[in-house]
């Protein structure tokens, strides 16, 4: 199942981030589940209030699934707008200043969203090789 939808401009930078998933080994997938060790829920709110979710499940099994996944529970959930994803997704937001000035909501366990940035550089690294 695609991750992609087109109502979000945001879709591109989570279909980057799954399709990096997808591409490592086994192994190396694990090791990248073993380094963050959590499930990341993203909301993301697009201009005309249409609300799209996206799991990242960095605790199990590696993968991006669009929506909410049956039996998995988020360790941290952001709300964030579309056009902020896209900031973060194309490295000109930081999603620490975007924090501070409430345009992103965070409910769990604040200190994961650090190692989204790392995530997304990972990804952003892979599509460069492609």
């Amino acid at each position: 199942m695609s991750v992609a939808d087109d109502h979000f401009k945001s879709s591109p930078y989570l279909v980057q981030i799954d399709e990096h998933l997808k591409s490592l080994s086994e192994a190396d997938r694990q090791a990248e589940v073993k380094k963050v060790k959590g499930v990341f829920v993203f909301n993301i709110k697009a201009k005309d209030g249409k609300v799209g979710t996206w799991t990242l499940d960095l605790k199990n099994k590696g993968t991006m699934t669009k929506g909410a996944v049956a039996g998995v529970k988020a360790d941290i959930t952001i709300d964030v707008s579309d056009e902020d994803f896209v900031g973060l997704g194309e490295g000109t937001a930081n999603g620490q200043k975007l924090f501070m000035a409430g345009k992103i909501k965070v409910k769990g366990a604040v200190m994961m969203a650090t190692k989204l940035d790392a995530v997304i550089s990972s990804a952003k690294k892979t599509k460069a090789k492609l």
